[in-house]
């Protein structure tokens, strides 16, 4: 028991000795989750402090046996205090940067959250209640130094040192994943893969972009017919109010807006209240934001991280990749000022190393071939009409899980709105087998889909009307039905 005791003490010296020194080495970044939290701008620098400072101070007068109880109880009443105000920002929809530890650990309020804070009490509330005299063996004493006591700290320890190896290796293998995803992407080759395209990019150049209706600051619904019909291309800043970043790149979005205003529309979706906006974007508030229950219009772009932009061209079809990051902007900003933004075939690509440069305005190459029946195919039949010429392959899993698409939207009658021209690999009575009405060609190596700009299985361009390719490639079958409009 007397062990136990001891335990408690050093294991919230430990917590609250590390949360106060770190956020007062991130003095900015606590500023930052106070005011996030609804407390009045006046008070958010000296309530940081006090805050840091007080956490800092509980940690030392949990050492001095006399001054333990009340160190404890004063524990006890932050974690609550703590616990209360994540709650209640739950309640309101909110998810404010907790900051608790500092930038050494910092992530959005959620139930994870709720349950740390409780777990965190635990050892608070067993020395509040064995009281004044009760709160175990000095540092000094004897006791502290029994095979019990060591052999609790280094338990304590080993936990720690496996949460925090855990931790590091978790973000490692998502990095690693990421970039897995991208070397996967660019690889070239038939490629069989899911997912569609690098991570970075969202939804590939070309593709139409989703339909929406969010609620603007007025209470007005927008959805995407009312954007297009302002007949400009539209610049989306995806925001959050809990984004620091963001509101660092706020001055040069306003001078962006001054000169581009003319020529293009821009459009702040962000999340979150009205009021949490405008305290984090003051100045700015005179602007279109749009304002999401969650992030449903980030997740149907998949624009992952914020400040994020991506532009809509005059025909609601996306043309940029994500841009992530102020850097990224900026380059995006750049070439829109720079280039000829009413060009149907003006798109921004994210510069990454061996990336392919999409072929995009380009008079799709000349070839001549039979398709499955012996009737010959030639460039000139790819206009009239938009085509989605799609690369597959037999030995790809997920083309043939694609097949099931493919013949449930030629019967909904898709082929009147775009033909589907299929390049693929294999034997001509395998692909008989399917009974698809649109065309497949048996292109050995693909020779031919190559010089399309083929990364991979499943993958496909979208040919406009005059034949020309309108679209990046576009990899996995959700970003090639995005081509034409269709979620599947």
């Amino acid at each position: 028991m007397e062990s136990l005791l001891l335990l408690s003490r050093l294991f919230l010296v430990g917590i609250f000795g590390v949360a106060g020194i770190t956020k007062l080495m991130d003095l900015k970044g606590s500023e930052t989750a106070v005011r996030d939290f609804g407390v009045p701008k006046a008070l958010v620098t000296p309530l940081s402090i006090i805050l840091s400072v007080s956490e800092v101070i509980i940690a030392i007068l949990l050492f001095p046996l006399f001054t333990s109880w009340i160190a404890a109880v004063a524990a006890l009443v932050f974690l609550i205090w703590f616990t209360i105000g994540m709650g209640y920002q739950m309640a309101k929809g909110n998810a404010p940067d907790c900051h608790c530890f500092g930038q050494l650990y910092n992530e959005p309020v959620r139930v994870s959250s709720l349950i740390r804070n409780a777990g965190f009490s635990i050892p608070a509330i067993f020395l509040v209640y064995r009281g004044v005299k009760g709160q175990g063996p000095g540092f000094g004493d004897e006791r502290t130094y029994s095979p019990e006591f060591v052999f609790g700290v280094l338990i304590l320890a080993g936990v720690a040192s496996l949460l925090l190896y855990a931790r590091q290796m978790s973000i490692r293998q998502i990095e690693i994943l990421r970039r897995m995803e991208i070397l996967e992407a660019l690889g070239g080759g038939a490629i069989e893969r899911n997912e569609a395209g690098d991570p970075n990019d969202g939804l590939p150049i070309g593709a139409v972009f989703p339909d929406f209706s969010l609620l603007d600051a007025q209470g007005k619904l927008i959805t995407l017919d009312h954007l297009l019909a302002e007949a400009k291309p539209t610049l989306f800043f995806f925001i959050s109010p809990t984004c620091e970043p963001c509101k660092a790149l706020m001055p040069e979005i306003d001078e962006w807006q001054a000169g581009l205003r003319d020529s293009v529309n821009l459009v702040f979706v962000s999340k979150g209240t009205v009021e949490a906006n405008q305290e984090k974007f003051t100045g700015s508030w005179a602007k279109r934001f749009l304002l999401q229950k969650n992030t449903e219009l980030q997740d149907l772009v998949s624009a992952k991280w914020t400040p994020s932009a991506l532009l809509m061209n005059t025909d609601g079809r996306v043309a940029s990749h994500i841009a992530a990051g102020d850097v990224s902007i900026r380059g995006l900003v750049d070439t829109i000022k720079s280039g000829d933004i009413n060009d149907p075939f003006f798109y921004f690509a994210s510069k990454k190393p061996h990336a392919r440069e999409p072929r995009i305005g380009e008079t799709v190459p000349d070839f001549e071939m039979p398709d499955l029946e012996g009737r010959m195919i030639d460039a000139a039949e790819l206009r009239g009409k938009p085509t989605l010429v799609t690369f597959w392959s037999l030995t790809c899993p997920h083309c043939v899980e694609m097949m099931r698409q493919i013949k449930n939207w030629e019967s909904d009658g898709g082929e009147r709105e775009a033909n589907l021209l299929l390049f693929s690999d294999g034997e001509i009575e395998e692909h008989r087998k399917f009974e698809l009405s649109s065309r497949i060609i048996i292109d050995k190596d693909y020779a031919t889909a190559a010089k399309f700009g083929m990364m991979g299985t499943p993958s496909a361009v979208l040919v406009d009307e005059n034949g020309r390719i309108a679209s990046e490639t576009a990899v996995g079958a959700a970003n090639i039905w995005a081509l034409i409009g269709k979620w599947n």
